[in-house]
């Protein structure tokens, strides 16, 4: 039993104090706006020394939609962040057509992989809207939040 506690004690530790993306999960290729096939770790390159807020999300979550002004508002309060949004839709033309329809303004990519990629199990993703923050430096400062006003997520944008 005590084994079976610090096994769990261990990966919850673990997992809350990740601090830098897999090698697996920098490799994935994404898409931008333009097809323009690049990896994470190039997106991640072009805002080195930015703080840069990840919204993982999808055109048909009912969740991702009702949250979107609440992102934008922050996008505004926050001019200095990089809002970069990640597309789980099954299909660039959703993606697209969500981007316009919902006013998702920021660096929009698109994920081909979907779920079953190796950057949505590096950061066991179980849920969307899923918000993440990368500091200057690159280490990711909040692991998890699926709300706005999550009081670490506003804490790691300041």
């Amino acid at each position: 039993m005590k084994t079976l506690i610090v096994l769990i004690l261990f990966v919850t530790f673990a997992q809350a104090q990740q601090k830098s993306f897999s090698e697996a999960a920098l490799n994935e290729k994404f898409f931008s706006e333009n097809n323009v096939e690049i990896s994470f770790s190039e997106i991640l390159q072009q805002y080195k020394g930015k703080t840069v807020f990840i919204d993982i999300w999808a055109s048909w979550c009912k969740d991702c939609i009702v949250g979107m002004p609440k992102v934008q508002k922050l996008r505004e309060e926050n001019p200095d962040v990089v809002f970069l949004f990640l597309s789980l839709d099954k299909e660039t033309e959703s993606w697209k057509n969500g981007i316009e329809k919902y006013g998702v303004v920021g660096e929009n990519y698109f994920i081909p992989e979907g779920w079953k990629g190796d950057f949505c199990s590096s950061i066991d993703l179980d849920w969307i809207p899923r918000y993440m923050v990368v500091n200057p430096e690159g280490e990711i400062s909040l692991y998890k939040a699926i709300e706005t006003n999550d009081e670490n997520l506003l804490k790691a944008l300041k």
